[in-house]
């Protein structure tokens, strides 16, 4: 299953902002602008430990995704933010649900829209609301959040607090005429339904504190807190007994989840700014993990920046995973998602950012932005990873 993250980022963008004001953060000003950024990225992997066909077979995936993201500010009060985008998917994996090659399954199309709305209180507090909307081929997604936030008076210490619920509808068919019609099973299980429930539900919290110890280095803390409740198993994931029984995934229709992260900002001198993080991970599944984090931009001219990045991370196995033919027919809870499987990985980056801030009539072009990763994973996952991000401004009195 193509694994998804709606991950509420406007939060520490909108602080970051917030932080280079120098009058009182509540004084309303004439000044209007529009913010328009674009994303475009391409990634690609391939491995042989597919869920669709029982932890064996391909993981051959590619994603096309696009999205725009459009903020206007109104005035230092109030902004409004809309993104949105589209991202094309072609999968040999699904396309084994039905054993059918370049099936409907094949190839498929996420679409996704933010609307947000954020506005500065006095006493240097801000609040923002916010409402989601994805939809695909197997899933139906709606969302509404909120968050809070204060930052300190000398602008060197913000504490927030931001939470979102989701959602979700997994059954199949809303592209295809409308509506959704059922679960979608392997070819060789729709003998019957598997389950009575086809709806999952998502509540994500997160705290956020930032604090500014020198003028060369700040320090984040970002613990956070996930509950899900329903259909966690996905429907068209094959699973192969010890005795040639087949069955579809049956994970437990509620999960945990805590992470904690920690984030460390500095200039090293030499044109250089260490940003280096590390997440903790953990769930009642089983699973623990650790991520370690290091960007290292290199100014190289006042509109170059060279973009490295290395991130390490590891996991434990979760309780409910083993591999092709190896769970027992008695188990209540069973998966061969490698995802949910002991490993390691390593991504690798080099980007560089172009910035040169060309200002007419108001219009400013901002930045572009191209990015290049390579992902390993210890049980043979590779993948590559390419983005381009280019940023405009338009401003008005």
């Amino acid at each position: 299953m193509k694994k998804r993250y709606i991950v509420v980022g406007l939060l520490a963008a909108f602080l970051s902002a917030k932080a280079q004001q120098t009058e009182a953060p509540y004084t309303k000003q004439s000044l209007r602008s529009k913010d328009v950024s674009l994303l475009m990225s391409f990634y690609t992997q391939d491995n042989d430990h597919s869920a669709v066909t029982g932890g064996i077979g391909t993981e051959d995936l590619q994603v096309y995704a696009t999205s725009l993201s459009m903020a206007w500010i109104q005035d230092s009060v109030h902004t409004i933010t809309l993104d949105g985008g589209a991202d094309i998917i072609s999968s040999a994996s699904t396309d084994n649900i039905n054993f059918v090659f370049s099936s409907a399954s094949r190839e498929d199309v996420r679409s996704h829209v933010n609307l947000s709305y954020d506005r500065v209180l006095k006493n240097n507090f801000s609040a923002g609301v916010n409402g989601a909307f994805s939809i695909e081929s197997d899933y139906t997604s709606f969302g509404l959040g909120a968050n809070v936030a204060h930052v300190s008076a000398d602008q060197s210490r913000s504490l927030g607090a931001s939470i979102q619920g989701f959602a979700d509808d997994l059954r199949w068919g809303r592209l295809d005429n409308g509506r959704a019609q059922k679960l979608l099973y392997p070819s060789e299980l729709r003998y019957k339904e598997w389950f009575d429930e086809h709806n999952r539900y998502s509540v994500n919290a997160e705290i956020y504190f930032h604090q500014t110890i020198s003028k060369r280095t700040t320090l984040g803390f970002y613990p956070g807190f996930v509950f899900q409740q329903g259909l966690l198993s996905t429907p068209f994931h094959r699973v192969y007994f010890e005795d040639n029984a087949l069955r579809v995934e049956v994970l437990p229709d509620t999960r945990i989840k805590i992470p904690i992260g920690v984030e460390l900002n500095t200039f090293l001198g030499f044109k250089t700014i260490l940003k280096a993080s590390y997440r903790f991970y953990w769930d009642d599944f089983g699973i623990s993990a650790h991520t370690l984090s290091v960007d290292a931009p290199y100014k190289m001219s006042r509109v170059w920046t060279l973009l490295p990045s290395v991130r390490f991370y590891t996991q434990s196995a979760s309780d409910y995973f083993k591999p092709y033919k190896a769970h027992a027919p008695a188990e209540d809870f069973y998966t061969s998602d490698y995802d949910l499987s002991q490993f390691e990985s390593v991504k690798v980056g080099m980007g560089f950012r172009y910035a040169p801030f060309i200002v007419k009539k108001r219009r400013t072009f901002e930045e572009i932005e191209f990015r290049y990763s390579v992902y390993g994973r210890s049980d043979g996952l590779v993948a590559h990873m390419m983005s381009l991000f280019l940023s405009y401004a338009k401003q008005r009195k």
